[in-house]
C-alpha cells in the first residue's frame, strides 16, 4: 500500500479543503438549477450563492435514493436531474429498482484512482476486474480508474470462474478488483485446479463486507486487501488506506451524516445516514441521501491524508439491501408478488453462507406444491439477477413487523 497520496491536495489542511469546496459549491448549485428542471424544482426558492458553509447546506432538502427512483419513473429516464448544458453521457446504466445512471465524461468519472493508489495499485499493473459490466456501472467504475492510473485491465466481470482462473495463470495480474468473497472463490478454484494464482498481491474490494477473518486469510496468502465505499450514482466516496483506520473521504465530495428520515446533521461519532453532494457536471447530486448508515470518526488518519474519515458501511437506513454487490429493493419483492397471485406475503432474509451472501425468500401461500417454489425462485432470479432459495410457509407465519427485506448478517 502507498504512504504517498495520489495527489498533494489529499494532505492539505482541512480548513483549506473546506474553503475550496464551499467556494465551488454556489456555482455548482446555480448551474444545476439552471440546467436541470429536477433541481430547479427541488431547490425552488433557494439562493444558490448563499450556500457557502455547512450550516447553509444543511438547510437544503435531502433527496433520497428512494425518492429519485420515483422521480425517474415520473419523468424517465433521469427524473429531470440530468444537466442539459450540452455535456453528453459517455454511457447510460440501469441498476436494480430500476434506477438509471449516466456516466460523466472524463477518464476517471467516478473518482476511483485515489482508492486504487491507496490500496497499492501502480502504473503498469495488470488488474483483473471482477465487478459486473452488465447493465450496471459497477465494472466500469474501477475499470476507468485503473486505466487513468496507467494500468491494464482484464474485464472479467462476474462468473465464468474457470476462465477467470485460467486468465490469472496466463496474464499474471498483480491486482484484483471485485467483491470481497469472489476473490476467495477464484483462489479456491485455482487451488483445486493446480493453477498458479500467486501473481495477485493487491486487491480493492467493495459491494459487501470484508470480514476480519477473510482479510486475514488473504493476508496469509500474501495479498493486501483494502476496501472502498462506492455507489453507482456518486462513484467512490471513501476508501481505506494503509492505516486501516476507517475510510478516508475522497476529494471533490461534501459528505454529511444526518439523522435517518431527516436532513439534520448529527454529531461526529453518531451513526446516521450518509448524505453526499458532488461536483459532477453532467449529473449533479446535492444532499443525495444514499440510504447507507455510517459515522464520522474523530481525528485524522495516521497515513497523512487529512480528509474526514468514515467508519465504513454500517447497514441501511431503509430496507434497500446490498447482496453480493447488487442492491435489492422492496419494490422488487412487490414485483415478484404481482407475478404470483398464489403468494400473499413475502419476506427476503439475507444471511452469510461461509464467505458468501445468501438469500432466502419466504412466501406465505396456501399452495404448497405444484412447482410454486421453483417458479418463484425463477422470478426471484429474473427480477433481482441473484439466485436465492424459496421457502413456502402457511399464511400468518411471517412476522408482523413491516419488514420486506431482513438483513440478518452480522457485521460485528
Amino acid at each position: 500500500m502507498s504512504n504517498q497520496p495520489y495527489e498533494a491536495r489529499e494532505q492539505q489542511s482541512p480548513a483549506q479543503r473546506e474553503q475550496d469546496l464551499f467556494a465551488r459549491l454556489p456555482e455548482q448549485l446555480h448551474g444545476a438549477m439552471q440546467s436541470a428542471p429536477g433541481w430547479a424544482a427541488q431547490l425552488d426558492g433557494i439562493d444558490a450563492h448563499s450556500v457557502t458553509d455547512r450550516a447553509a447546506l444543511a438547510k437544503l432538502p435531502v433527496l433520497r435514493k428512494s425518492e429519485m427512483l420515483e422521480k425517474q419513473k415520473s419523468a424517465p429516464p433521469f427524473g429531470g436531474f440530468l444537466s442539459q448544458n450540452g455535456v453528453t453521457a459517455a454511457r447510460v446504466f440501469m441498476s436494480p429498482g430500476p434506477i438509471w445512471e449516466p456516466q460523466a465524461p472524463g477518464l476517471d468519472p467516478w473518482n476511483g484512482a485515489r482508492a486504487l493508489h491507496a490500496a497499492g495499485f501502480k502504473a503498469g499493473d495488470t488488474v483483473l476486474n471482477a465487478f459486473s459490466y452488465h447493465l450496471t456501472p459497477g465494472g466500469f467504475i474501477l475499470d476507468q480508474a485503473a486505466i487513468a492510473m496507467g494500468c491494464s485491465v482484464f474485464p472479467a466481470g462476474v462468473g465464468n470462474t474457470d476462465m477467470q482462473v485460467e486468465a490469472v495463470e496466463v496474464l499474471q495480474p498483480t491486482g484484483f478488483t471485485g467483491t470481497p468473497d469472489y476473490l476467495k472463490v477464484l483462489l479456491d478454484r485455482g487451488a483445486e485446479q493446480g493453477r498458479d494464482m500467486s501473481s495477485i498481491k493487491v486487491a480493492l474490494v467493495s459491494g459487501g463486507a470484508l470480514f476480519p477473518a477473510l482479510r486475514e486469510e488473504y493476508a496469509c496468502k500474501g495479498i493486501s486487501v483494502a476496501q472502498c465505499y462506492a455507489t453507482a450514482d456518486l462513484g467512490v466516496i471513501a476508501y481505506e488506506t494503509e492505516a486501516r483506520e476507517g475510510m478516508v473521504v475522497n476529494e471533490d465530495y461534501i459528505v454529511e451524516i444526518v439523522r435517518p428520515g431527516t436532513g439534520e446533521p448529527v454529531a461526529d461519532g453518531e451513526v446516521g445516514e450518509l448524505v453526499v453532494t458532488n461536483f459532477n457536471p453532467l449529473y449533479p447530486l446535492i444532499r443525495f441521501g444514499t440510504g447507507d448508515l455510517s459515522m464520522v470518526m474523530p481525528g485524522q488518519s495516521p497515513c497523512g491524508r487529512t480528509n474526514m474519515r468514515l467508519a465504513g458501511w454500517m447497514g441501511r437506513a431503509d430496507q434497500r439491501t446490498k447482496i453480493k454487490g447488487m442492491f435489492v429493493d422492496p419494490s422488487q419483492i412487490a414485483q415478484i408478488l404481482s407475478n404470483h397471485p398464489e403468494v400473499k406475503k413475502a419476506r427476503l432474509s439475507v444471511s452469510r453462507a461461509g464467505a458468501s451472501d445468501a438469500m432466502k425468500l419466504s412466501v406465505e401461500t396456501e399452495v404448497m406444491g405444484n412447482g410454486l417454489a421453483e417458479r418463484v425462485a425463477d422470478t426471484l432470479r429474473d427480477v433481482t439477477r441473484l439466485k436465492g432459495d424459496v421457502e413456502l410457509v402457511s399464511p400468518g407465519t411471517l412476522p408482523n413487523d413491516g419488514k420486506v427485506i431482513a438483513d440478518e448478517r452480522d457485521y460485528g
